[in-house]
């Protein structure tokens, strides 16, 4: 072996798998496919239409009782802020300002929770002092939780 062969000769001893429940679950990393696809999308200049026609496409494919609930989200969010463009963030509806996320929805279906949840990103404004909820678990969407829903999204852009 020259030496320039034992140099590149790795020290590093090999490692047993990790136990079981480490790493990314199965919904985790298709998550993370469908970020890649979108992140390949936009840089083909996605237009504006392109970006509802897929989260439209991507809510009519959610299982009961989760698309019944992301489509009154997103008309709720539509109404409520006409300039947010709609897009998929990891493969979630999302709403962005600028091209940066403000809001998403995330299905109970998708990664197999008790809930849905309405998140929302750092470029949200719902500071409140030092400690601030960004992700709120949706059950249903009544009245009241749709009156909350359209302030949080009000502050957020605020």
């Amino acid at each position: 072996m020259s030496p320039r062969q034992a140099a590149q000769k790795s020290t590093r001893t090999p490692t047993k798998a990790s136990p079981k429940g480490e790493g990314f679950t199965a919904e985790e990393r298709a998550a993370m496919r469908e970020r890649a696809e979108e992140l390949r999308a936009s840089a083909r200049n996605k237009s504006k239409a392109d970006g509802e026609s897929t989260v439209l496409a991507k809510i009519a494919s959610m299982p009961e009782p989760d698309r019944t609930m992301a489509e009154r989200l997103h008309a709720i969010i539509k109404k409520t802020a006409p300039d947010l463009t709609s897009r998929t963030w990891y493969g979630m509806p999302a709403y962005a300002k600028d091209g940066k996320v403000i809001c998403f929805f995330r299905s109970a279906s998708t990664f197999k929770t008790r809930y849905a949840t309405l998140g929302f990103s750092d470029a949200a404004h719902l500071d409140q002092g030092s400690m601030w909820p960004t992700d709120f678990a949706l059950m249903a969407l009544t009245e009241t939780e749709e009156a909350q829903i359209v302030a949080l999204i009000r502050q957020a852009l605020d």
